[in-house]
């Protein structure tokens, strides 16, 4: 099977159908077995990606497929720091950092939509400059991973570890899925991995600059994001 999957000979409902059992059967597994599975499975076309809030699945992804592809956003919006880090992370990680950028520079959106569109439309903003760069760019490849975790807020919490996304018709693997923030930290700890310098400055999500604060105690972590605006996703996950 797994030749047939890499040469991309199976079908949507071929991969969707692993992607379904797989979920199932690793329901229990650790991280790092569910990631191995994703790499014995997919080789090349699997991608690790990340918004450099920290670098907790790349590192794991790179320990089971070393020069993994791990595919960042570059909304043109990001802090400082979160550049910092992806840049932190190509260089100390055995992985393939690979950058995807809107079509359109922020200049060149403002010209055709007016200055400050996160603002006034933030849907589209995100349609524009972090959706459609990433539907473009996992063109190459049949599953990709992700850092998210059923703890982080209602919306999530019946993320699978792993899954089929229909929208991209591609097999979605969150290996984290089951982590606490706790077990987030003690890896973090344990390993020496990256993360953004954010989150030590009262930021507990870290987005695009516009459109993220710092968080008030007793306050959902991803309460920072969008705040005021009664939206709580980008779109790349729902």
């Amino acid at each position: 099977m797994t030749d047939t999957l890499r040469a991309g000979r199976l079908t949507d409902e071929d991969l969707r159908d692993t992607a379904l059992q797989a979920g199932r059967d690793l329901e229990e597994a650790s991280a790092g077995d569910i990631l191995k599975w994703a790499a014995d499975t997919f080789g090349k076309a699997f991608c690790v990606t990340s918004s450099m809030e920290d670098a907790v699945v790349a590192h794991l992804a790179s320990r089971v497929l070393p020069g993994v592809d791990v595919v960042f956003l570059d909304t043109g919006y990001h802090f400082e720091e979160t550049i910092g880090t992806r840049d932190a992370v190509s260089a100390v990680m055995d992985v393939n950092l690979v950058t995807l950028t809107p079509r359109q520079s922020v200049a060149e959106q403002d010209a055709e939509y007016g200055p400050r569109l996160h603002d006034r439309d933030p849907d589209l903003c995100c349609a524009l400059r972090k959706v459609k760069p990433l539907e473009e760019g996992l063109t190459a490849y049949a599953a990709w991973a992700t850092g998210l975790r059923r703890d982080e807020s209602p919306n999530r919490a019946g993320t699978p570890v792993v899954g089929w996304d229909e929208k991209r018709r591609k097999v979605k693997v969150s290996p984290i899925a089951r982590w606490t923030q706790d077990d987030v930290d003690a890896y973090v700890a344990e390993h020496g991995v990256l993360t953004n310098p954010l989150l030590d400055d009262g930021y507990a999500s870290v987005g695009c600059a516009p459109c993220t604060r710092r968080v008030l105690e007793g306050e959902d972590a991803r309460a920072g994001r969008w705040a005021g605006r009664g939206k709580t996703e980008c779109g790349l996950h729902g």
